[in-house]
């Protein structure tokens, strides 16, 4: 059990190690997706907790969290300058993409709530 233990110890130190070295637009991409799929947890607990009344609230909010955390991965993805897929594809663009997405996405959301 000890090795298992000093395994895991090992792989953390490595993703640490790892994750320094990367970008900080690409550190705030991650924070703002973890942020989206907290706040979306929160709101689950708070469901759990107090009830799903109105259900298509309820429904709308943890959506748009879920799907803002998609798309922002998917703008982390456009932006790494280590992807070699998206390498013509300046950042601005990626980020007009993300904005558009954004909008479309909580034009659904609202249009959801009824």
């Amino acid at each position: 059990m000890p090795r298992a233990t000093s395994d895991a110890k090992l792989l953390i130190q490595s993703l640490g190690k790892a994750y320094a070295a990367t970008p900080t637009n690409l550190k705030i991409i991650d924070l703002y997706a973890v942020f989206a799929v907290a706040t979306a947890l929160i709101q689950v607990v708070y469901m759990g907790i107090v009830g799903s009344f109105p259900f298509n609230s309820f429904l709308s909010g943890v959506l748009s969290c879920i799907g803002t955390a998609v798309l922002a991965v998917c703008l982390r993805i456009q932006v790494n300058k280590d992807n070699k897929e998206f390498k013509d594809l300046p950042p601005e663009r990626a980020f007009a993409d993300f904005v558009l997405c954004n909008l479309v996405l909580h034009l659904v959301i609202m249009n959801f709530l009824g």
